[in-house]
């Protein structure tokens, strides 16, 4: 009996945010699945969250950042990767793989020859159906997010795409860090503004934003893809109190992972995890928790180098 993986992309060509790639193995058959795009969103949130419960199922994320610094067929190929790892590692059996399109991202790979590349997949097959749902629902629930970060783009309705909407937010704004750069909308855009007065980043309250605070949300940023794509659900971005702030609070397993990010573009974050800051990570963690019970729970240390790549991922306790 043939044993599909199914592959699909989502977020080629949008002016920002990620690029995800979906990989399928369905346990059992499941109804309603085509492609993605011919779905509600509510229909696709539903049968998003049945896949997740009746396949094996992997994500491979690549950020606008890293896919402005290896190009978008690097990008691809590394998404369509990772994802097909992520089923791997939890022994699904499959005896064919089948990507949506014209071409083999798993050329060069020990499942080359199994691979059949097929146009308009995600409509007439199942599992390849099930991947670009499940990855058009993820990538859409973090533009989702990026909306609140990031106000006045309109991510939560365009979701980074290059609508009449989201250019006039640009001429307003000028790119966000989630903007692809590489991309000649973009590209022209920064062109145009040189000699001409840049934009200044400013926060909610109309004050400018600095370099360090720029960096540092990229950094984490960075992190919350790392954490993805090795299967944590990123529960809490900047958890805060009047007394404490936990960066990323992450969940795996049934395990809490509340993770302090250190940005350096120097490599040497972890240099800034001092005892302080460890009694700080603790204080804040136990409040947390106070109002959020959980059996077991972790304190990560994360550092992010000038690259933003994370450069350590080390459990304290």
């Amino acid at each position: 009996m043939k044993k599909l993986l199914g592959i699909d992309e989502v977020g080629r060509g949008p002016w920002a945010g990620p690029l995800v790639v979906g990989a399928c193995v369905l346990r059992e058959p499941i109804d309603g699945l085509t492609d993605s795009k011919k779905l509600s969103a509510k229909r696709r949130t539903v049968l998003a969250a049945e896949i997740h419960e009746k396949a094996f199922c992997g994500l491979g994320w690549v950020s606008a950042t890293e896919l402005d610094k290896i190009g978008l067929s690097a990008a691809l190929r590394q998404a369509c990767r990772d994802a097909v790892k992520q089923v791997q590692a939890q022994h699904a059996e499959f005896n064919g793989i089948i990507i949506d399109g014209t071409v083999n991202f798993l050329r060069g790979t020990p499942l080359a020859d199994f691979v059949v590349v097929k146009p308009k997949a995600d409509l007439l097959v199942p599992e390849v159906s099930a991947a670009s749902i499940i990855a058009k629902v993820a990538r859409d629930n973090y533009m989702v997010e990026l909306a609140e970060r990031f106000p006045g783009y309109g991510f939560e309705r365009h979701v980074g795409y290059g609508t009449a909407a989201h250019r006039e937010a640009l001429l307003a704004l000028g790119p966000c860090d989630e903007h692809r750069r590489s991309f000649r909308p973009i590209a022209e855009l920064i062109a145009s503004q040189d000699g001409a007065g840049s934009h200044v980043r400013r926060n909610n309250d109309g004050a400018p934003v600095s370099q360090h605070a720029i960096d540092g949300r990229r950094g984490e940023d960075a992190v919350a893809q790392y954490l993805l794509t090795h299967n944590y659900l990123v529960v809490e971005r900047n958890w805060k109190t009047k007394w404490c702030e936990i960066d990323i609070i992450a969940q795996k397993n049934d395990c809490l992972y509340f993770c302090e990010v250190k940005y350096r573009r120097n490599g040497r974050g972890m240099d800034a995890i001092t005892p302080k800051k460890l009694r700080q990570m603790r204080f804040a963690a136990e409040l947390y928790l106070r109002d959020h019970p959980n059996s077991s729970a972790r304190l990560v240390a994360i550092a992010v180098d000038g690259d933003f790549a994370v450069t350590d991922f080390i459990e304290i306790s």
